[in-house]
């Protein structure tokens, strides 16, 4: 009996050891994946920006600028910071290569140095994220995984441009 309640809480603390989150991994997870999303701006040819696989869903161009709305709208609500950016860039006018590679690769710049000035402590903040109660940490988490997502979706568009998307990024 003694042995398994040794080897329960042996479990319980190894979890929590694992699941602890720093700023530091965010910093460098979200530093990764800023260059996984520069990878796939740089992959996809000018012409493909425009490109929408289906009339009703968002071109390449589109749905980068939706992931670097999300992440001004994530980092400005984990922090109470304004975010730099005025406006949509997913529905500027310019939906260069040039114009959302940059709102995009600024929005990454955004959520990291957010991130260096967050302490470990100011994780478990309550705050608000689009009207609903979260923890700072869990917006953190929240804009990273939306990015993921969105990112992955745009890896069909460089198929289908006839391109081969980036090798993937885990570590």
């Amino acid at each position: 009996m003694k042995k398994l309640l040794l080897s329960a809480l042996m479990l319980l603390t190894t979890q929590a050891l694992f699941a602890q989150v720093t700023t530091e991994k965010m910093i460098t997870d979200w530093e990764r994946a800023k260059l996984y999303t520069k990878a796939y701006l740089d992959a996809m040819p000018e012409d493909g920006y425009a490109y929408k696989p289906n009339p009703e869903i968002r071109s390449f161009a589109q749905q980068m600028g939706h992931i670097a709305d999300a992440n001004f709208a994530f980092a400005a609500a984990a922090t109470g910071k304004a975010s730099p950016f005025t406006g949509s860039v997913e529905k500027m006018a310019d939906q260069s290569k040039a114009a959302i590679e940059k709102a995009t690769l600024e929005s990454y710049d955004f959520v990291i140095s957010s991130l260096k000035a967050t302490k470990d402590a100011d994780l478990g903040k309550d705050i608000k994220v689009f009207g609903q109660a979260a923890k700072t940490g869990t917006a953190f988490e929240k804009a990273f995984e939306h990015q993921t997502h969105h990112r992955g979706q745009t890896t069909v568009y460089i198929r289908m441009k006839g391109v081969k998307p980036p090798q993937e990024m885990l570590f």
